[in-house]
């Protein structure tokens, strides 16, 4: 069985992350993008199970506790983390599996877990990455500036990552980042099995 892999991916608000990894998990069965789990209520609409996990503030507190999360964060009263169970389930089934995490978040992440692969996705330039945020036409002037502000921050922060994918646009950036996964599955570090057959004939 190839062997699987956990990749964490990150970028400023409207690089449009979401889309890349959704067309790469569309084409792709052995990607598998991982549900988070919340202490929130569900809004009107989401699904337990794909769009998040649904469960209580007390049962959050004992994962927290028995160190059953990846990662986790309290927002406006609200936890929100990564089962680990469900992640390395996946792992060990051979595939591939994305977290989307912010920047700080997916440092933490790598430094629990050293084998993961880290991919930033970057805009063109900055002046594009603007023009997206405003063409969504869905925030205040001073949320658009607040994002921004935080992106140079974010931005600050890309040489710890593995891997940057430019996504200039969808169909070459999901390609990039399938060439990255690729290239990972295949280093000697993750095929062990594989070398101890060609070693041993």
């Amino acid at each position: 069985m190839s062997p699987g892999l956990l990749i964490v991916v990150s970028g400023p608000a409207g690089v449009g992350k979401g889309t890349v990894v959704r067309r790469l998990t569309e084409r792709n069965r052995d990607i598998v993008f991982s549900v988070s789990a919340t202490s929130r209520t569900p809004r009107q609409g989401e699904v337990d199970g794909k769009n998040y996990y649904f469960i209580s503030r007390e049962k959050f507190e004992d994962m927290i506790k028995n160190d059953q999360l990846i990662e986790w964060v309290e927002y406006c009263n609200n936890y929100y983390g990564t089962p680990k169970e469900l992640v390395f389930r996946e792992i060990e089934n051979g595939n591939i599996v994305l977290l989307e995490i912010e920047v700080e978040g997916a440092i933490n992440i790598k430094k629990k877990y050293p084998d993961c692969v880290l991919c930033f996705i970057l805009p063109p330039d900055f002046e594009e990455l603007e023009n997206r945020l405003r063409g969504r036409g869905t925030e205040t002037e001073d949320a658009v500036r607040g994002r921004l502000a935080r992106a140079k921050e974010e931005l600050q922060l890309i040489s710890k990552y593995d891997y940057l994918i430019i996504n200039d646009n969808v169909e070459d950036a999901a390609e990039r980042f399938k060439c990255v996964i690729l290239a990972e599955k295949m280093k000697t570090a993750r095929n062990k099995s594989l070398i101890d057959k060609y070693q041993n004939i």
